[in-house]
């Protein structure tokens, strides 16, 4: 049997930030479907000091797709390798790293390597996820420059938040009732507009207008991730304008004391916005508890009606 021809594929970008600043950010996936716009979804199965094994949900030309990665980790030598543990066809192998150079005046170079191999090395196959890395490399790279570059350390600006409810009703109800956010104008008081498609079972497309606790009305456009009756997972692709991401995620589960819904969310705020938003007085730890009550206010309201089975 032959071995598959391998294709590489390299991205670089400068940035003006400090190389520390730009490891951290690359370091914590936990914070890329804040960060990165094709991210939508991470969940760690293994998870050490300088070894991760996570699976990660994105989007890759046009579409929801799903894989698990394992990572080193090398804060010293300012790199992160990766490798796709089980590649989904037409991919039959995918690895590369992540390489910051330190820059003269305090700026880093970041590179970022591909090499992939794939199934019955079918051209098109190649020019298919070519095109999707050079699509997706480029808006990451774009990205990560984006924030490491507002001169805020990276706490102030990305950070989670979680609300958790005790559940009236059983866990499965919880997240029908989560996950049917096409019936939520009609269901929920803050919720004026939904249109929600379904293409593929589990993965939804979400759209819809809420009304925050000072009045204020938002479109939202975002992408689920549904794995019952455990979890429901989302990206926002459209963001109220204070924001330049935010990811969030619902669980469902029996808890010692009986079944619990959480909402966790993660989210990335614009400093440029803040003033615009909420006045000129206004600082950027105004805006985190800003974010942090109009978030948590809405999806505890939501979570209170799925507890209470209404």
């Amino acid at each position: 049997m032959s071995t598959p021809q391998l294709h590489r594929t390299e991205h670089t970008r400068q940035v003006s930030a400090p190389p520390e600043t730009v490891y951290r950010l690359l370091a914590d996936v936990t914070l890329w479907p804040a960060i990165f716009g094709p991210s939508v979804h991470v969940q760690h199965l293994e998870r050490g000091e300088r070894e991760e094994r996570f699976s990660l949900w994105a989007t890759v030309n046009g579409s929801v797709a799903n894989w698990t990665s394992r990572r080193t980790l090398d804060p010293e030598g300012l790199r992160i390798t990766f490798r796709q543990e089980h590649s989904r066809p037409p991919i039959a192998s995918m690895a590369g790293e992540w390489l910051l150079r330190a820059l003269p005046g305090g700026g880093t170079e970041v590179v970022l390597l591909h090499e992939f191999s794939v199934v019955a090395s079918d051209p098109d196959a190649v020019r298919w996820v070519t095109e999707a890395l050079d699509r997706n490399s480029p808006e990451e790279l774009a990205a990560l420059a984006r924030v490491a570059e507002l001169g805020h350390p990276v706490d102030d600006v990305v950070f989670s938040f979680v609300d958790t409810l005790a559940l009236k009703v059983p866990v499965a109800d919880a997240y029908a009732f989560v996950n049917r956010a096409d019936l939520w104008a009609e269901r929920l008081p803050h919720v004026s507009r939904v249109r929600m498609t379904e293409e593929t079972p589990g993965i939804q497309e979400l759209e819809m207008d809420t009304v925050t606790g000072d009045g204020s009305a938002h479109t939202t456009r975002s992408v689920r991730v549904c794995r019952a009756p455990e979890w429901i997972a989302y990206k926002q692709l459209m963001t109220p304008k204070l924001l330049t991401g935010h990811s969030g995620l619902w669980t469902f589960s029996d808890g010692p004391e009986g079944p619990v819904a959480t909402a966790r969310h993660t989210v990335a705020i614009d400093p440029a916005a803040v003033t615009e938003v909420l006045g000129p007085e206004a600082t950027l730890a105004d805006a985190r508890a800003y974010v942090r009550e109009a978030l948590g206010r809405n999806s505890m309201t939501t979570m209170s009606y799925a507890a209470s089975g209404a």
